[in-house]
């Protein structure tokens, strides 16, 4: 059934017209329409850009935040390059953890520089 529904909705996107009839009144309403949600949102977000206390983050706990997810990177480096040197150096079966210290060391490094930058760009 699957093999036969794919082509189908294929052909019927692709080759089929698309009717013209009532396209034009279509698009002016939808367009007017469109403007004014989009005016209603953008005057959303020119409101007040303040931040509930409750979830307010101050400048030295995202110092302490950051700071801690530094020292868990470099922790996972050492670990990931002293993996490395024991499978190179002295020839240990250490491939797969050392994947996934490297996969996990990579995602903080990540994830730390895109907090750094979301929290401090404009500095």
């Amino acid at each position: 059934m699957t093999r036969l529904l794919l082509p189908l909705m294929a052909f019927w996107m692709l080759v089929l017209p698309v009717p013209v009839g009532a396209a034009p009144a279509e698009t002016a309403a939808s367009q007017s329409v469109s403007s004014q949600s989009a005016e209603a949102v953008m005057q959303q977000f020119a409101g007040d850009d303040e931040v509930s206390p409750q979830r307010k983050i101050g400048t030295e706990r995202k110092h302490q935040i950051l700071f801690l997810m530094g020292i868990s990177l470099l922790v996972l480096l050492l670990i990931t390059g002293t993996l490395g040197i024991a499978m190179v150096a002295y020839g240990k079966d250490v491939f797969l953890p050392h994947m996934i210290f490297a996969g996990l060391s990579l995602t903080l490094a990540v994830v730390h520089s895109a907090t750094a930058i979301a929290w401090f760009w404009p500095w």
